[in-house]
């Protein structure tokens, strides 16, 4: 799994951050990387992302919780959650021997929230750095997206970037007019890398009893159908911002990851695929080591943003 000596170089580096290859354990779908124990070994994974931390713990949305959809699935968890005195005594002793960066996902209702989470781990001992899920309300401004518009953006990773000085990633939501400014502010306000994209709302509805599925109504839909989704935004950001991109959304297999990657994803996170295959991750690095060894690429890195389109490919046909 890219560990070979001989084989195509998967090592890849986000600003600060290193990684053995460019498959990560996205947020939610992997709980604390302890319920993979003896399914998936954790070292050989390029880093572990933990289910959404709150300061307090969460209980999340009522049931139904989940609703699976044509090429994906609804979820409306409510980002349950221990709470971070608990992760910190429960969960943290094993992720320190995970094997693997440990990035710790973060939310909040306001924006000192945010920072204080952000500073309480930021110093702990095993925590590779942190993503910030700025997909949530902002009690303080009338219930409106933190992720909704450039300005609010600024503001909370602004706050989260003077409380913690560690490895920091912004996760931007899809459900926004255009992606690039809110990418913008973002790395102005001081992001080391911006993953996207998180879930687009939708809903589901039961046409016997005439209501939704969900508890909560609407939802998160991930899976296969939001990859054309997340393709299309990682390509407009990769191309805006300076600071690495992850590529989020549908990814199932090598060739999905490495459409991500092409399109200027320096590396990937794997959510929902765990759920159709808990080994997925595995396989997806060995996917990407056979076809760099196929293709005669020495380097993954290599292929980071080397879509040929528009006129770059009229060049090359000619």
């Amino acid at each position: 799994m890219g560990s070979k000596k001989d084989g195509p170089r998967l090592s890849v580096e986000l600003g600060p951050l290193k990684l053995k290859n460019p498959v990560m354990a996205a947020s939610g779908t992997f709980g604390y990387g302890e319920e993979y124990t003896g399914i998936i070994p954790l070292k050989s994974l390029g880093a572990l992302i933990t289910k959404g931390l709150s300061l307090k713990p969460r209980k999340g949305n009522p049931p139904p919780r989940l609703a699976e959809t044509p090429a994906g699935m609804l979820n409306a968890i409510g980002l349950e959650n221990v709470g971070i005195r608990a992760f910190l005594d429960e969960k943290m002793p094993f992720l320190r021997k995970a094997g693997c960066p440990v990035l710790v996902n973060i939310f909040g209702a306001t924006e000192d929230e945010y920072a204080e989470i952000a500073r309480r781990l930021s110093e702990v001992e095993g925590i590779a750095g942190l993503e910030v899920n700025i997909s949530c309300p902002n009690l303080k401004a009338g219930g409106s997206l933190f992720a909704a518009e450039p300005k609010s953006v600024f503001q909370v990773v602004s706050k989260v970037r003077q409380a913690a000085s560690c490895f920091l990633m912004v996760k931007l939501s899809p459900n926004v007019g255009d992606i690039v400014p809110v990418a913008l502010a973002a790395e102005e306000a001081g992001a080391d890398a911006l993953s996207l994209i998180n879930t687009l709302t939708g809903m589901a509805i039961d046409i016997k009893t005439r209501t939704p599925i969900l508890g909560n109504i609407t939802g998160g839909l991930s899976g296969p159908a939001i990859k054309p989704v997340g393709l299309r935004m990682v390509w407009q950001t990769s191309q805006a911002v300076r600071i690495p991109v992850v590529g989020v959304g549908g990814i199932l297999s090598a060739e999905d990851a490495l459409e991500y990657i092409i399109a200027g994803a320096s590396a990937v996170q794997v959510g929902s695929g765990h759920f159709v295959d808990p080994r997925v991750g595995s396989r997806i690095i060995d996917g990407i080591q056979e076809y760099l060894k196929t293709q005669g690429i020495p380097d993954v890195a290599s292929l980071v943003g080397s879509l040929r389109a528009g006129q770059d490919l009229r060049k090359s046909e000619a």
